[in-house]
């Protein structure tokens, strides 16, 4: 007769035997498969003692008994400690254990697929219909308009440039060089908001989010379990732990960690821990400025918190509470860009504009603003995919789309804004505060001002005040015009056009490229082994690319 084990409580597993009763107390262990330690209770059932010639008292009371299932040395000392007390036969005993021991080994591993069936996120299977819908709205022309239009649709209000910038660098993560991003912005400020928003434009399968995570949160995924998501970081100052770990993902595309452990003989041996990239990784913090080697790896990206979009907020905020917002409008673009999102696959982008492309000379950390602007320009490309005409290189049997002059053009819209802020050797709090008191001074017609004018016209407080003040100070933009301290400290503003000097500097050189780009006939083909000279177009015998059209 075939006795099963009861799993129906998982803390208190059971089987029966027509003599005995066995418990496993506290259930079982999903980790470690080289073990199988289990508390146990073991019991006698129905025991009739008119004619038992033992002592009732001690036959009657079960065992308890803490062992590995797996360790023949354990198990032997409960099946002699058990028939012992019990009374009972060896020969049941460890036919019984025997048989809880498969039965537990075949119970685990249900348990740990199910497991695993729930973290997986599934694909989702896109209807006929919806995959029309999404492929029509990536084939229709000025894609990256339409979509800032509809990210607005979907419920996102105002920061027009930055709402699209982090939407594209969102896209990126399916390549192999994906894209990171910091927002900056005060407490309150809609920072994560807006990250949160444009997320919800993501696919669930494609992303992970977390409001803090441990130094070894990391290395605990599976191996391939990141690979192509999408990390948001609600608030990275909770998240310092990690950050290390995160640039190591970034860069180098997987992290590894070694950990002793011992197995089942208590011999200690080192495990391997890989997990591999690449991931896209999204962070907000209310610091005014954060760590170098965090932020030389990301787009800086400065929320706005001008009067106007405080008063856009406002409106939408009375709106919906007034039940005038069109939810169902908002809720239907939002999954139309999701399955459009999920219509993007891998494919292989080239810039034969590349070799002429530069970068304004007044940004800072050039060497990798410059990587970032190649790839952010690859990035718009990559979501054109499927108005680009697919390409196979005869020498490498490699398919891919090329950059047009039209993607540069988008890119550079979004761009202007990020390379002023790496021009820009203010941090952006400052650089902002310093632009909100020269348009005051402006209003006020006033040439000088002091920390108290500020605070008050301003609101802000005195440390903050004094903070910006040093700053400017210590770079120049600012110096001080009186210094009686009975009458307080003046100050003054050195240039009232540097900023706008700067963003005509970099917009020109933007301007500039594109304009001869426009003009000249891009570079198709692929440098020869062992050549440092690129390939002109006339010498294209082997290189030429074979026009694929889409399928």
């Amino acid at each position: 007769m075939a006795f099963m084990i009861n799993t129906d409580n998982a803390e208190a597993i059971s089987y029966q035997t027509e003599e005995l009763g066995f418990t496993i107390l506290g259930g079982i262990r999903l980790d470690g498969l080289d073990r199988l330690r289990v508390t146990m209770r073991i019991e006698v059932l129905n025991r009739k003692f008119e004619h038992y010639v033992g002592n009732p008292d001690i036959a009657n009371l079960p065992v308890r008994h803490n062992l590995d299932l797996y360790n023949d040395v354990q198990v032997e000392k409960l099946i002699r400690k058990t028939a012992e007390r019990l009374e009972v036969g060896v020969s049941p005993l460890t036919k019984a254990i025997a048989d809880i021991t498969s039965q537990l080994e075949r119970y685990r591993l249900q348990r740990i697929e199910q497991q695993n069936s729930k973290t997986v996120k599934q694909q989702k299977i896109l209807s006929l219909e919806a995959r029309e819908a999404a492929l029509q709205f990536l084939q229709q022309p000025d894609l990256m308009q339409r979509t800032g239009e509809a990210i607005g649709r979907s419920g996102v209000i105002g920061e027009e440039a930055n709402r699209l910038l982090m939407y594209v660098i969102f896209t990126s993560r399916k390549r192999e060089t994906p894209l990171h991003i910091i927002s900056f912005g005060s407490s309150g400020a809609g920072k994560s908001h807006l990250q949160e928003k444009i997320a919800e434009l993501v696919p669930e399968e494609d992303k992970i989010e977390s409001t803090s995570l441990t130094s070894n949160a990391l290395y605990y995924f599976g191996e391939y379990d990141l690979q192509h998501k999408l990390i948001l970081i609600e608030d990275m100052d909770g998240a310092e732990p990690v950050l290390y770990a995160l640039r190591e993902l970034i860069s180098k595309k997987h992290i590894i960690k070694l950990v002793p452990l011992k197995d089942a003989k208590g011999v200690t041996r080192t495990v391997t821990f890989k997990v591999n990239g690449p991931v896209s990784v999204s962070g907000c913090t209310t610091q005014e400025s954060i760590y170098e080697d965090n932020a030389n790896r990301s787009f800086l990206i400065y929320i706005d918190e001008s009067k106007h979009q405080d008063e856009q907020i406002m409106q939408y905020q009375r709106r919906k509470s007034a039940g005038t917002v069109n939810t169902t409008e908002e809720y239907h673009t939002k999954e139309l860009l999701k399955n459009t999102q999920r219509l993007l696959q891998p494919v292989q982008v080239r810039n034969p504009y590349a070799e002429q492309l530069t970068i304004p000379h007044e940004v800072f950390k050039p060497r990798r603003t410059n990587a970032h602007y190649l790839q952010f320009i690859e990035a718009v490309t990559f979501y054109h995919q499927h108005q680009r005409e697919k390409c196979t290189d005869k020498a490498t049997n490699e398919t891919y789309i090329n950059t047009t002059a039209e993607d540069i053009a988008e890119a550079n819209k979004l761009m202007k804004e990020v390379l002023l802020r790496k021009a820009d050797e203010l941090s952006g709090a400052c650089r902002n505060y310093l632009e909100n008191l020269k348009s005051l001074l402006q209003v006020q017609k006033q040439s000088t001002f002091t920390n108290k004018e500020i605070r008050k016209y301003l609101r802000l407080p005195g440390t903050t005040v004094r903070r910006y003040h040093n700053e400017l100070l210590q770079n120049g933009y600012i110096k001080l015009q009186e210094s009686k301290k009975q009458q307080g400290y003046r100050y003054e503003i050195v240039s009232y056009e540097e900023y706008v000097q700067l963003q005509n500097r970099i917009g020109t050189v933007l301007d500039q490229i594109l304009q001869r780009i426009k003009t000249t006939k891009p570079v198709m083909s692929q440098r020869r082994s062992g050549s440092t000279k690129p390939a002109q177009v006339k010498d294209l015998p082997q290189g030429e690319p074979v026009k694929v059209k889409n399928a």
